[in-house]
């Protein structure tokens, strides 16, 4: 099989507990490139887990982790993002009494020197993060305002494009649309879609399985730190999988 072919990501066997709580037992998942996988289940299934692993920060107990074939091993997030890795967690991640810009770069920031003296290059940080705002049909005031002026859909907007920029090749979603209005939901889930067509892959964790049901390619049902299911989303309905997160059981669909 080509490396076209094959999985970008595949996590085999995959188990943590946390002193006597078993949080994942055997969990296998896999994500194809340019795919929208849909991972849900109810509190305490698995997910914040199984992606935190993934991110770095959490080691399996056991299981292994394989990224475009090669066999991957992270101790840390940044090792994770140094692989392509990124997340966007419910908190988003953002500094309030910070610019936007400043918030796009913050950790890589640019620098010039003049003379010996390395300085913070503030006007290719304010172009390069406009541009790929523009890019994405994110439309701001203007980059040099703090993000605390900013609403909670758009400061999301900001997570997922600082995330796609930097080449991730793969993004995770944490509860992206949660506590966001109708509008703001409807304008991330476009975002998510816009970032599959430039190449991202995306895992995307969510309670509303109407929304993420929408957008995704797949979907993964975790119950009780097993996968329960693993569906084409053209092969159920969001009435279906709520069922099966209901009762942790998989009944032939029809």
């Amino acid at each position: 099989m080509s490396n076209e072919q094959s999985p970008l990501l595949e996590m085999t066997n995959i188990s943590k507990s946390f002193g006597k709580i078993q949080a994942l037992r055997n969990v296998t998942f896999a994500l194809n490139r340019k795919e929208v996988v849909g991972l849900v289940g109810d509190n305490g299934a698995g997910k914040s887990t199984l992606v935190k692993i993934l991110s770095g920060v959490h080691s399996p107990d056991q299981g292994e982790i394989y990224l475009e074939g090669k066999k991957v091993k992270f101790s840390s997030p940044a090792d994770a993002r140094a692989a392509g890795i990124e997340t966007v967690y419910q908190d988003i991640g953002l500094v309030n009494r910070m610019s936007i810009y400043r918030n796009f770069f913050l950790g890589r920031e640019e620098t010039r020197t003049i003379g010996f003296l390395p300085l913070l290059d503030l006007r290719s940080m304010q172009e390069k993060s406009k541009k790929a705002l523009d890019s994405l049909g994110i439309r701001i005031r203007s980059v040099t305002e703090d993000i605390s002026f900013l609403s909670g859909g758009e400061r999301q907007s900001i997570s997922v494009a600082r995330s796609t920029f930097f080449g991730g090749k793969i993004l995770i979603l944490d509860e992206p649309t949660m506590a966001l209005s109708v509008r703001e939901s409807k304008r991330i889930l476009e975002l998510v879609a816009h970032a599959r067509d430039r190449g991202v892959s995306i895992i995307f964790i969510t309670h509303n399985v109407y929304q993420v049901h929408e957008v995704a390619d797949r979907l993964v049902v975790l119950e009780r730190g097993q996968k329960i299911a693993d569906l084409l989303k053209k092969d159920s309905t969001p009435g279906q999988i709520i069922e099966i997160i209901a009762t942790g059981k998989v009944e032939r669909l029809k």
